[in-house]
């Protein structure tokens, strides 16, 4: 498995592009998959030790400070709306639920990284809805309805596994053990749900893109920029913390599937472009350190 593991990732990012069309037809699993694979990261980690650190705070700052900012600056100087909305979603976008699974297999912290994959998709969870009632296009979802559909969207794949792991932790340790065990099957299992939802992505992009082909063109390329201005920015806060790897994976890698499904929820369903293009780019990125730090 040792062997084969630096090209499964670039082979399920090949098959996503390549075989979009049926890819997309089981996207449906990804929540399953991303659910087993919290599963795996929260009971390897001792959740008694999870602790919110100044990291947390500044991921958090940048996160929503600068997706408002983006949001209205390009509004402001007269950009497209689309645009405008596709930066707002890339940024807010909550930190992947998989991410432990790239972040630990290069080294980081695993404490810090599952910290703020649960603070930091909570706090999506709360301020998304707020933001979208004041911005969005579908001012037919109120506050409140916009908070119960992102918590309960986000708490069937993250709060689910982690209060499971809590009582197995507490109550039934032997049983927690034993899944935890199984921890390395995460990556297979992440790579798995990239191909779904890099398949699900693409097909979006030929089934919307004709007449929109100028809006594509600005949502790829600054999809490029903000992919190496969050995962530069991520790595030198982290760092200033001691840990490079868990800032640069917290703030760079998103959860692409959670910020397409909000995109075509609250707000026009073409910025979620933003978002295909940049999973492609993070998951390029993320096979090119994991092949690095293999030959490292």
């Amino acid at each position: 498995m040792q062997r084969i593991r630096p090209y499964v990732l670039p082979i399920a990012i090949v098959l996503g592009l390549l075989l979009h069309r049926w890819c997309a037809m089981f996207s449906f699993l990804v929540p399953f998959i991303i659910f087993c694979i919290l599963l795996l990261t929260f009971t390897a980690v001792d959740l008694r030790r999870l602790r919110m650190t100044m990291i947390d705070l500044w991921l958090i700052l940048f996160q929503v400070v600068v997706s408002i900012s983006c949001y209205l600056t390009i509004t402001l100087l007269g950009g497209s709306h689309i645009v405008a909305e596709g930066v707002l979603i890339g940024v807010l976008c909550p930190v992947a639920s998989s991410v432990a699974v790239v972040a630990c297999m290069l080294g980081a912290n695993r404490e810090t990284v599952t910290t703020y994959t649960i603070v930091g998709n909570l706090m999506v969870a709360v301020m998304a809805p707020v933001v979208f009632s004041l911005i969005g296009d579908h001012p037919e979802r109120g506050l409140i309805d916009g908070f119960l559909l992102m918590l309960s969207k986000i708490g069937s794949t993250l709060a689910l596994p982690f209060f499971l792991a809590v009582l197995m932790q507490f109550m039934l340790p032997s049983v927690n053990n034993f899944i935890a065990q199984y921890k390395g099957l995460g990556f297979y299992l992440w790579s798995l749900a990239l191909l779904f939802t890099l398949g699900q992505t693409i097909d979006y992009i030929f089934l919307n893109g004709e007449g929109n082909w100028g809006s594509i063109l600005w949502l790829g390329g600054l999809s490029l920029v903000f992919c190496v201005l969050q995962f530069g920015f991520g790595r030198w806060l982290g760092r200033r913390y001691g840990d490079v790897i868990s800032g640069g994976q917290l703030l760079g890698q998103k959860n692409s599937a959670m910020g397409i499904w909000m995109a075509n929820t609250f707000l026009t369903p073409l910025s979620s472009v933003f978002l295909a293009f940049y999973s492609i780019y993070q998951n390029v990125w993320n096979a090119w350190q994991l092949a690095h730090y293999k030959k490292k």
